[in-house]
């Protein structure tokens, strides 16, 4: 695989560029140019992952310091995302004439915390993420409780994406079902949190204030990668919801390990068994994890014999209250100083982005489509690809793409036939912006 997406000093340039906006400068010209900085260093670390070789990107975003300002600009868009977009989708005045612009901000959290999962990885990336780490934490564990509550799960507005016919209510299940991509990668960034902090703050946070082991006994328990539809279990991995075979129905996935381990690091290590109150509660809530500990399970995670003696151990004692410590502790600050900041300015907010960011010109939307068209390289999207494509129809091995917007993939013409009335409203979306490149081009050719 070809691991050089962007070279070395162009990745420099990009990382020695990042910065922090405001909320009201979110889908500015400005903040749209470092959206698509973000989208090249997230697939040239994934590449660079991928290939387990010269992680360049994470250098240097470690070296310059740059993790904060990544959590920052997710949290930011996510303030936006709760708190300036159902606004946005209310006023009468706006009838914006493609949604493309406003889905890209939308999609800007799932591009951070996908970049993040990729470098979190790493003790270092841990370690130069700072006091944002508690942040990050804080926001793991809304996530965590969205998909717990299966909020986020199998389109929860229970409206089909195709069926609609208004432009910002499509956006708005579009970004509702986003969540649920975003909120599965926030379980990995969790658990490589709980790899590697050695803050008192960090431990006290995921413990003492958000309980996190119970959560994850709570994402044990219901699963939510995992379903049964028209009598077949499926679960979702790499990105797509895919049928298990009978044989493979007990088989781990990448996700129930995260959680796993996760509950490990948390339960087993000195520090964390010292800071968690196991009362009667969190005690029994912890105990049906054993109900889960079959001998399949462990064969597949061996460390977990550990944790299995330890629930054992703790169903005949009454572990001693937790030590009360007396410790300058840190709190996170990104969600409050954005919410704090922008308090009673969110329709003036909205009102502002609908006049001077989301109505933009022939000129700028040019602009924009050669700037993603350069960063959404079809050859480099493949080789992201962790298998060979998919049929969205059937889940069949796929040699055949969808022709006019070359973004989804199919075994036979039956397949892409039987699958078009699901994929008509995507298709056009991106076969939109894909022609308007084109015609752009040409016109200044």
């Amino acid at each position: 695989m070809d691991t050089c997406y962007i070279l070395p000093v162009e990745a420099e340039g990009l990382v020695q560029s990042l910065e922090t906006f405001s909320l009201k400068e979110v889908g500015s010209e400005r903040w749209f140019r470092q959206h698509a900085h973000i989208e090249k260093l997230n697939m040239q670390a994934i590449l660079n992952a991928s290939a387990m070789h010269d992680e360049f990107v994470k250098e240097l975003l470690v070296s310059y310091g740059k993790i904060p300002i990544l959590v920052h600009e997710m949290i930011l868009v996510e303030v936006w995302k709760h708190k300036v977009f159902p606004i946005l989708c209310q006023l009468e005045d706006f009838n914006p004439k493609n949604s493309f612009h406003l889905y890209m901000v939308i999609h800007h959290e799932a591009t951070i915390i996908n970049l993040l999962e990729t470098i979190m990885y790493h003790k270092d990336s841990c370690e130069a993420a700072g006091d944002s780490v508690l942040d990050l934490v804080d926001y793991c564990h809304r996530k965590l409780i969205l998909l717990a509550s299966k909020a986020t799960r199998d389109n929860p507005t229970g409206k089909a994406v195709e069926s609609s016919t208004d432009l910002m209510e499509e956006l708005q299940m579009q970004s509702a079902a986003q969540e649920f991509e975003i909120s599965l990668k926030a379980v990995s960034v969790l658990r490589f949190i709980t790899d590697h902090t050695e803050s008192i703050s960090v431990i006290n946070r995921m413990l003492c204030i958000h309980n996190m082991p119970c959560v994850l006994v709570q994402l044990i328990d219901c699963s939510p990668w995992s379903r049964c539809k028209d009598g077949e279990v499926e679960k979702y991995i790499n990105g797509r919801w895919q049928k298990i075979p009978v044989e493979d129905h007990l088989k781990m996935t990448k996700l129930d390990g995260q959680v796993w381990i996760s509950l490990y690091n948390l339960l087993l290590k000195e520090d964390c068994q010292r800071k968690y109150d196991f009362n009667n509660f969190n005690k029994n809530q912890l105990l049906k994890l054993r109900g889960f500990m079959t001998e399949v399970l462990i064969d597949q995670l061996p460390n977990l014999v550990e944790l299995q003696r330890f629930l054992a151990h703790l169903t005949v004692t009454d572990p001693a209250p937790p030590k009360i410590e007396l410790i300058l502790e840190q709190i996170p600050e990104i969600w409050n100083h954005i919410v704090r900041e922008n308090s009673g300015k969110w329709k003036a907010i909205a009102k502002y982005q609908v006049k001077e960011t989301f109505s933009p010109s022939d000129s700028e939307l040019k602009l924009q489509a050669q700037r993603l068209n350069q960063v959404y390289n079809l050859d480099v999207m493949e080789s992201l690809l962790p298998e060979k494509p998919k049929c969205a129809s059937c889940g069949k091995e796929a040699a055949k793409r969808c022709s006019r917007c070359q973004g989804e993939w199919y075994c036979h013409r039956e397949c892409q036939v039987k699958h078009w009335s699901k994929h008509k409203r995507a298709c056009q979306l991106m076969a939109e912006v894909t022609e308007k490149i084109q015609r752009d081009l040409h016109v200044n050719s």
